[in-house]
């Protein structure tokens, strides 16, 4: 089922009038993300306000998930001896059948779920439609409800709740973000005609031909000829015949923890819907048929065929969503607060977390195209993350920020945000205000020099090249115009010449250009705009008295290196070393978990205390460090290789290799080397990502000793949906500039025809004047040779029609492509599942971002050489 964003406060409010002291806990299952941390303490605390008892879990990947729903989950159906309950997935689960994963619907049993209500909070997409239309106990069977469609409980249709829905019975409840609702129509039409459709074995057979084709061939059938005093088989009776009931039905499986999307099953001990009309199967030998025999209806086999036709049509539908690829909508954080404000919660608290989270998305690749490049364009307000469903975000909770943190009038002070400073300190010991500041596009500016925060930026690590000899003069010379000396820029920030801060966003804006910065700080039209659009681009930071200032950036960064990295961890001697066992085993996976859930604990503590955070900087310097120095290695060793259908790389040499065994850290290093990519594409094709503008997506390996394999992320190339045609101004353009090409083609054709038409009667003019002065022979020849003049003139005329009207069709046809849906997503998740399924290498798939896998480290050249034969990029 699914929950309607307008609907978001039903089920909350259901549990608030509902909870009493001897209920059980709310069961929180986390995943260990930025995002998923800062949903979780608003939700944490929405339910201590509420003085609702609840449990926090981390959950590492699949096979944690699975352990938690065998040992949590599962004792609290009331079948198993529980009292029922709520369990909240915060960015976990969404992309897998959690019925089965969480054991809530075991095979053969009637009753499902146990009065146990999931509730689905996740912006990973594809959506696992089971979850989205089905997941809810079905109603006792009676002779009028059989079908799956009426045995849904009253409040559910098609799988939406509407406002009669009652909870409390069970189910996994999906919270739409508006997605489900605007484009899974044609999903949703598919899902629930499968499961309202009998079982019937399908053998692969080619079913080609229309119904007219199968009506002409069913007299040639001896299956479908009605002898008297013979009994003709129904339906149920084939059924019999070639089906073998008792059978169970078999799940596929990769060899992961994540269950593959099967299609749907309609529900169990219920009959099949009967298609047999006694009057036209009537067998009684003894009646003579009448003189005028109605037509006859289809056959058996004839209905068979239309069903598995049909069948085949819905599963396709379903089998092309599942494999459009990966891809991010809103963060659930931004989701919980939505919740927050319904219930008339929010404050500067859950605001802040909520920016944080929204924040971390964009740190992390998370974007419309699944884990990729960031999306630069010169039009920011459209490009970047998510966007102009980012852009409609930021701007929300810019104007919740002013909403919550009106500024102050008549003091007679002059903030430093409204002169282009970034704040850097509160405005009194008592200030834990929200604040808007035109953030540039450096890395813990605050906490570090100006020389180390523009090093470490990953924005002018791509533009400027900084890995070379070559891109360091240029930032060196970037500094020398700016009138910033090597001392002054490599003091702390915080200790800089007022007057050099004062006027460092003036000459970045001034010198930006020079080298192809336009995006490095927010454009001076942006300040003091109060109405629609203010402030783009503008960043936020938030005070903790004289204590600290921080934007929400550094937050971001900070939390990913404390979950990723672990607490005081300065230098590669720090990190703990893994056991040596082997990929598949148990123990191995536990082990790994528990190293990696004491981090969490360590990041969400630090959300809420700031000397802890501030605690954690060293730690996301000693990361950032670390991916710039392998990054700069891998790039002037040129240690990429060029594969068919993507580029590769391996780090297992650096002194920081450890480093990079987590998935989140190697993702962050894939994007800080993707984009450099990205931008060497640019300027070798004048400013066009190659692959139709996807970009060319990359590979990263990073070598694990202790456990003898090899960790692999996917990321997109920087092209998407962000980038093509997502506003309506970019969809307007595109109707004018169509219509202005046609009256453009119109009026040229008109000016050729007139053209034509004037050389004809000039020809024909020519040509009368030569008969009357060459009235001798060898008159027809001439006549001939003009003759195939003009027809060589009107052939040339609409040789050069049909190639021009050729080009324009060839432009329409190139934007209807890029307008295809799954245009640029992710789709490594499918390609590796392939993969697997194609070859003996052995991987292990438990990652919630399903670009991340694990390669045993003798199978990877062959797992990567199948992997080059794949669509990686829709």
């Amino acid at each position: 089922m699914y929950l309607p964003r307008q609907l978001i406060s039903k089920l909350y409010l259901h549990l608030q009038n509902t909870r009493h002291p001897l209920s059980p806990p709310v069961l929180i299952l986390v995943a260990l993300e930025t995002d998923a941390l800062c949903a979780c303490r608003i939700l944490t605390q929405l339910l201590k306000h509420d003085y609702i008892p609840h449990k926090i879990q981390p959950v590492a990947g699949y096979s944690d998930l699975e352990r938690a729903g065998t040992e949590l989950v599962s004792p609290m159906m009331e079948t198993r001896g529980g009292a029922g309950g709520v369990v909240v997935c915060l960015g976990v689960g969404g992309m897998v059948d959690l019925g089965t994963v969480l054991g809530l619907e075991p095979e053969g049993e009637e009753n499902t779920f146990g009065g146990v209500e999931v509730w689905v909070i996740d912006s990973h997409r594809p959506w696992n439609l089971g979850n989205v239309f089905g997941g809810f106990p079905l109603e006792p069977e009676t002779q009028e409800a059989r079908t799956f469609s009426a045995r849904t409980p009253v409040g559910v249709n098609g799988g939406r709740i509407e406002r009669a829905y009652k909870p409390g019975k069970g189910g996994i409840i999906v919270m739409d973000d508006g997605d489900i609702e605007d484009e899974l129509s044609k999903e949703r039409d598919a899902y629930l005609a499968l499961v309202d459709m009998p079982e019937v074995e399908d053998d692969g057979r080619d079913l080609g031909g229309s119904d007219e084709d199968e009506s002409e061939n069913e007299d040639e059938t001896g299956d479908t000829t009605v002898v008297a005093g013979r009994k003709r088989k129904s339906w149920s009776d084939f059924d019999e015949d070639e089906d073998e009931d008792d059978r169970p039905r078999q799940r596929r499986r990769s060899n992961s923890s994540s269950p593959i999307p099967d299609s749907p099953r309609r529900p169990q001990h219920r009959g099949l819907v009967s298609l047999r009309d006694d009057a036209l199967f009537s067998s009684d030998a003894l009646e003579a048929p009448p003189a005028a025999q109605p037509p006859r209806g289809p056959s058996a086999n004839t209905l068979r065929r239309r069903l598995l036709r049909l069948r085949r049509e819905n599963e396709g539908v379903l089998r092309e969503y599942y494999r459009l690829g990966t891809s991010y909508s809103e963060p659930i954080s931004s989701m919980m607060y939505s919740l927050a404000s319904e219930l008339g919660r929010e404050d500067n608290d859950l605001l802040w977390l909520a920016i944080v989270g929204v924040t971390s998305m964009e740190l992390y690749g998370r974007s419309s195209a699944g884990i990729a490049v960031a999306a630069r364009r010169s039009d920011a307000r459209v490009a970047g993350w998510l966007g102009m469903r980012g852009a409609r975000i930021r701007q929300l909770l810019r104007d919740e920020v002013r909403r919550l943190n009106p500024p102050e009038i008549g003091n007679g002070r002059v903030l430093p945000e409204t002169t282009g400073i970034i704040p850097t300190t509160a405005r009194s010991p008592e200030d834990t205000s929200i604040r808007l500041s035109p953030e540039p596009k450096f890395l813990l500016i605050r906490h570090w020099s100006l020389y180390d925060s523009m090093l470490h930026s990953p924005y002018l690590f791509s533009r400027l090249k900084t890995w070379s000899e070559a891109g360091m003069k240029r930032l060196h010379k970037l500094l020398a115009k700016m009138g910033v000396s090597l001392v002054q820029c490599k003091q702390s920030y915080a200790h800089m010449d007022m007057m050099l801060k004062r006027e460092l966003r003036t000459k970045l804006l001034k010198y930006a250009s020079l080298y192809n910065l336009d995006e490095l700080v927010p454009t001076i039209d942006t300040d003091g705009k109060d109405r629609g659009g203010a402030k783009d681009g503008w960043g936020f930071v938030r005070s903790w008295g004289w204590r600290a200032t921080l934007s929400a950036q550094d937050v971001g960064v900070v939390v990913g290196a404390l979950l990723e990295v672990g607490k005081n961890t300065t230098s590669a001697d720090d990190l703990p070393a893994g056991p040596s066992q082997d990929l598949l085993d148990v123990d191995n996976n536990q082990s790994q978990s528990e190293e990696w859930i004491p981090r969490f604990w360590e990041a969400y503590d630090a959300l809420e205390d700031i000397e802890a955070l501030k605690a954690g900087l060293p730690t996301a310097q000693y990361l950032h460090k670390a991916i710039f120095t392998t990054g700069t290695t891998i790039l002037k060793k040129k240690q990429i290789s060029h594969l068919r259908a993507f580029r590769m790389c391996v780090v297992k040499d650096s002194p920081d290799a450890t480093l990079f065994n987590h998935p989140g850290a190697l993702t962050k290093l894939a994007l800080w080397i993707g984009e450099a990519l990205a931008e060497q594409e640019k300027e070798a094709t004048g400013g066009r990502l190659a692959h139709g503008g996807r970009g060319t997506p990359l590979v990263v390996a990073s070598l694990d000793d202790k456990r003898g394999v090899y960790v692999v992320v996917g990321t997109g190339g920087g092209g998407g949906p962000d980038t093509k045609f997502l506003d309506r101004e970019s969809a307007k353009k595109r109707a004018e500039e169509k219509e202005a090409k046609a009256k453009t083609k119109d009026m040229q054709r008109r000016i050729k025809e007139k053209i034509r038409a004037e050389k004809k009667e000039a020809k024909r003019t020519e040509k009368e004047e030569k008969k009357k002065a060459k009235s001798d022979a060898g008159g027809d020849e001439d006549e001939e040779e003009d003759n195939e003049e003009d027809s060589d003139d009107d052939s040339d005329l609409s040789d050069s029609d049909s190639d021009d009207d050729d080009e324009s069709d060839k432009d329409e046809d190139e934007l209807d492509q890029e307008l295809e849906r799954g245009y640029g997503l992710n789709k490594f998740g499918t390609a590796f599942q392939d993969v697997v399924a194609e070859t003996n290498a052995r991987v292990r798939i438990d990652s919630f971002e399903h670009c991340v896998v694990e390669v045993k480290k003798e199978d990877l050249s062959g797992f990567l050489e199948s992997l080059s034969m794949k669509v990686v990029i829709g």
